[in-house]
């Protein structure tokens, strides 16, 4: 006689469309249990993004080197409970930090506005490449692509090292705006400050000048 599996002597003793067993049968059962147990099905997560995402390891060596202007990183700050946030944008090279209004929350709707008027703001050649992580706040990415000539790019998940540009400045910004805090009382205008005192702050890998200035004077020679 052929083995017969497990499956099939489960179908011949528990009740077609019931799933269950005789009152007679269910003491023979070591879990003494009439009732099939129903397995849940695995849970299927849809995609984060929309878009395909292309990560950091195909971005462009150049960015590597910090030696051009244009190459931004970019990440929200989060306040409490997740619901006020405020992007932060640094450009790798100058260090100049660009700040995000998200007064409606930050979905990637909001996001995308407010990405789009403040970098929308400068000439092309200081729009080459963004690099972020990879949050749901960038799931249509591909509607801000076209602002960067080279591309925009992610950080492998879970690697915040690999923005780390950004990762400091977020550091220096919560020195105004500290964690656990409601980020939504913030104006645009606030923002402004905040970011122009960082932005006029002198650093010492740049020779003591300051981001603003080495900005200032690449839009001149430009």
């Amino acid at each position: 006689m052929p083995p017969v599996d497990h499956e099939t002597i489960y179908q011949a003793l528990y009740w077609p469309g019931n799933s269950g067993l005789t009152r007679k049968l269910t003491p023979h059962l070591r879990t003494g249990r009439p009732l099939r147990k129903r397995r849940r099905r695995p849970e299927v997560r849809a995609p984060r993004f929309i878009a395909p995402a292309t990560l950091i390891d195909h971005r462009p060596q150049v960015v590597n080197d910090r030696s051009r202007f244009g190459d931004w990183e970019g990440d929200l700050i989060i306040g409490t409970r997740t619901r006020s946030a405020i992007g932060t944008l640094v450009d790798r090279k100058s260090g100049y930090a660009v700040l995000l209004h998200l007064p409606g929350g930050h979905t990637a709707a909001e996001v995308n506005a407010s990405l789009i008027t403040a970098m929308s703001a400068l000439p092309q050649e200081l729009r080459r490449t963004l690099t972020w992580d990879q949050g749901a706040e960038m799931a249509s990415h591909d509607k801000i692509a076209s602002l960067f000539t080279d591309g925009v790019f992610f950080a492998h998940a879970g690697k915040p090292w690999q923005r780390g540009s950004n990762e400091n400045m977020n550091g220096l910004l919560r020195q105004y705006f500290p964690k656990h805090t409601n980020l939504a009382i913030h104006s645009a205008d606030d923002l402004a400050v905040v970011a122009a005192k960082i932005n006029n702050r002198p650093r010492k890998r740049l020779g003591w000048t300051t981001p603003a200035e080495l900005l200032v004077h690449e839009l001149k020679s430009s």
